[in-house]
């Protein structure tokens, strides 16, 4: 039988490939916390389901999360030397979107943190079965381990990322206008609207990556926080800092912001109880380099 044309090749390929691709990127974005390589990893398995002979592949699904967890734990061996160089506390690259997003997944950014302290083994047994429900036996052929073996690293890291689980998410209606106050109140620099904003173990982490200033370790208690927000906004013209749009910042309440210095920023509240008891900044222009404030109010991605 003559092979198929070249050009009706490529148009299988993509379009087998198409309605995969959300899946796979949510699966590379969970591995690596960063939206720029999830999608260079995406590509790479792209090519690879291309380049593949299609027809003996029974579960195109199984076979490209297969492909694309290996290539995130390759990505992974070198992303792990260079965070530890890295200037200050690491946050994932945001995803931000008008809503809490429909998935059967409930990973925000505080559990993706969680993730991180995990050995890149652990993550992936945990991410594909807990997360995307994969079968232990799929697992196994993944990570080249046996099935007893990924059950035992997604039970260590279930143990890891359990604590990290809200007990009672707030609504979205609440977080909505509880990430509106806290902006106002931390540019107008309000100390007392910040006291009862955050609760008394509230920690501030910023990222900057080195090229934007941001605080070099996290900061923690309501008063020092509230303090060093209260300091920031008297140094800062009133109205130099503009409120973008109020979002979900990678499944937690927050808001895009545009900063003095005219570059945007994304901040994200974790809420407990009413109250914030963490608050994470991405400054670095290099994690933000996907979103776009022109439209802000239609979401950004």
């Amino acid at each position: 039988m003559p092979r198929p044309p070249e050009s009706a090749l490529a148009d299988d390929a993509a379009a087998s490939f198409a309605p995969l691709r959300p899946r796979l990127l949510r699966v590379a974005y969970r591995m690596l916390g960063s939206i720029s390589e999830a999608e260079d990893v995406v590509q790479d398995a792209y090519l690879r389901w291309h380049r593949a002979d299609r027809s003996e592949v029974r579960d195109p699904a199984g076979f490209l999360t297969r492909t694309v967890t290996r290539l995130c734990l390759d990505v992974l061996k070198s992303a792990r030397q260079r965070r530890e160089t890295y200037v200050g506390p690491w946050l994932p690259e945001p995803i931000v979107a008008p809503e809490p997003e429909s998935e059967d997944d409930d990973i925000t950014l505080t559990l993706m943190l969680a993730l991180e302290r995990l050995s890149p083994l652990e993550r992936a047994a945990f991410l594909l079965h807990d997360v995307f429900g994969v079968g232990f036996d799929e697992i196994a052929t993944t990570l080249g381990r046996d099935a007893a073996a990924c059950r035992q690293l997604a039970a260590r890291a279930r143990g890891h990322v359990r604590a990290e689980r809200p007990r009672f998410p707030v609504s979205a209606e609440q977080g909505q206008a509880i990430a509106a106050a806290f902006f106002h109140a931390s540019r107008s620099g309000d100390l007392g609207t910040l006291t009862s904003l955050l609760a008394d173990e509230v920690v501030f982490v910023s990222d900057g990556g080195g090229k934007r200033p941001a605080a070099i370790n996290p900061i923690r208690g309501c008063d020092r926080v509230a303090r060093l927000l209260a300091g920031i906004a008297r140094k800062t013209p009133a109205g130099a800092s503009s409120l973008l749009a109020v979002q979900v910042i990678d499944g937690l309440p927050g808001f895009v912001s545009r900063e003095p210095d005219g570059l945007i920023q994304t901040t994200a509240l974790d809420i407990t109880g009413g109250r914030i008891v963490a608050i994470y900044v991405v400054r670095n222009p290099d994690k933000l380099r996907h979103l776009h404030p022109a439209s802000a109010s239609d979401g950004l991605c």
